[in-house]
């Protein structure tokens, strides 16, 4: 069993109690993590709040070193923790560690960010009436204990992207990683504690979430939450955390709006690689296409050359298209496809299953009234829907609850301006598939995507809080 870090130690639970974690593409165990109480973890926070106090004392520049540290350890171990990520969620080889080699980076520039945020200073006279002798210092303090709640799809990058600008702005971090995702969370803490953290500046929270993730969310030493997954999740913890800042990066539906000027060949490329990549278990995936009816034929059949030549099977073979999370995932995925078939959809390749392995899917003549044209798949399915004009288009993206980022594709970019103006979501892409780098850029949803803004300086601003202090000279 592999051992959490708790109460400042690398510990078991007091009662021995264990998550088994099972590969998703050959059901073999990975290995198992503590199933944590609430009494324990209790104790543990408490003890990583009080040592948040002498952590802030320390310069930024200390606390920078040892996260740079942080990054030397990741690139030296990026196979081993590669190969973790690969074994947990299914991710291939190649992209698993390539997960822990842009984690490395974010942490460096995140380092080299926070040394360049300085507070400022006021006058008095500034204002109408306020006088010179009167100087204001607003600097920036840390929150204090921040929970960091990271998702199965991405367990170290999307996971360092909020410890990282945490401890370097001079907050403690309670851990909650997912439990499908766990034990490469694990190995990455392992690698803070080597740099030389002082272990009692983080607890890692591993467990069943339906026993610890509503006491970690109203836990009274938490004192702001960042949290990546579901948007029902997302909402439950909304309502929970009274009085706490939020970051939510939730769910999303991002279409990709091809209009007839556009180069179908760039399109179809993009389209592809934002849809399909890893299975298409990404919160900015493409997971529809809102195609003008005079194009409409002949990007769907460069869409389906391409998603043809994608390869299908096991991560360790590094192939494009692997085993969703679970089973429960994959019957979910096909429910969608079944509901649009059912009610005349077109499949043009795909749709076809070996248990959770779900071959690329991509659905034609997909209406407003079939599940799939609202409904996040996460999964490897892509539905075209016909429209007769950009602005009918523009409503029936905006019609989604989601709005996370969306796609245009066109060779008239002052029209790509306008169309993205009247888009409800957080980023819009001209010619390019939906993303979420390069990570210091803002990155954020809107409506049922999310709250808050991240992007390695939003970050940092997300764990501190303004404080003045007024000398009467």
């Amino acid at each position: 069993m592999i051992k959490t870090l708790l109460n400042g130690e690398w510990n078991v639970s007091e009662s021995n109690a264990t998550v088994d974690i099972y590969s998703p593409s050959n059901k073999e165990l990975v290995g198992s993590v503590p199933s944590l109480s609430q009494e324990e973890l209790n104790t543990s926070i408490e003890n990583t709040s009080q040592a948040q106090l002498a952590w802030a004392e320390r310069s930024v520049q200390e606390r920078g070193e040892i996260l740079n540290k942080w990054a030397d350890l990741l690139e030296e171990r990026k196979e081993e923790i590669g190969t973790a990520i690969m074994r947990e969620v299914a991710k291939n080889k190649k992209s698993s560690v390539s997960e822990v080699e842009r984690t490395v980076d974010y942490i460096r520039y995140t380092v080299e960010d926070a040394y360049r945020l300085n507070g400022e200073v006021k006058r008095g006279d500034g204002f109408k009436g306020g006088s010179r002798s009167k100087v204001g210092l607003a600097e920036k303090a840390p929150l204090g204990t921040i929970l960091a709640i990271g998702p199965f799809n991405y367990p170290v990058n999307l996971s360092a992207s909020k410890i990282a600008p945490a401890l370097v702005q001079g907050n403690s971090v309670v851990f909650k990683p997912a439990t499908q995702g766990a034990i490469s969370g694990i190995k990455m803490v392992e690698a803070l504690i080597d740099a030389g953290l002082p272990k009692e500046l983080v607890t890692v929270a591993t467990g069943r979430g339906s026993v610890i993730g509503d006491f970690l969310v109203q836990h009274p030493r938490v004192d702001m939450i960042s949290f990546t997954g579901g948007t029902s999740t997302g909402r439950h913890i909304a309502k929970l955390s009274s009085m706490v800042p939020l970051v939510l990066e939730l769910g999303g539906k991002d279409p990709a709006i091809v209009l007839e000027d556009a180069d179908l060949d760039k399109a179809a490329k993009e389209i592809v690689a934002g849809a399909y990549s890893y299975s298409g278990q990404r919160c900015t995936a493409i997971k529809r296409v809102l195609v003008q009816d005079e194009i409409a034929d002949e990007l769907v059949d460069r869409i389906a050359h391409k998603v043809k030549s994608l390869s299908v099977g096991m991560p360790e073979d590094n192939k494009d298209i692997t085993p969703l999370i679970d089973n429960k995932s994959a019957d979910y995925v096909q429910s969608l496809i079944d509901d649009a078939k059912e009610q005349g959809a077109k499949v043009v390749s795909g749709d076809t299953r070996e248990g959770n392995l779900l071959h690329p899917t991509l659905l034609d003549n997909v209406t407003t009234d079939m599940r799939v044209a609202w409904e996040e798949p996460f999964g490897p399915v892509l539905p075209i829907i016909r429209v007769s004009s950009q602005s009918e288009a523009i409503q029936i993206a905006n019609e989604s609850e989601y709005g996370l980022q969306a796609s245009i594709f066109t060779k008239n970019i002052d029209n790509a301006m306008s169309i993205a103006d009247k888009l409800e979501v957080g980023t819009v892409q001209l010619n390019g598939k939906t993303s979420r780098g390069p990570d210091h850029f803002p990155f954020l949803g809107v409506k049922s995507s999310g709250l808050g803004v991240q992007g390695i300086r939003e970050s940092l601003l997300s764990v501190v809080r303004d404080k003045v202090t007024v000398i009467n000279m």
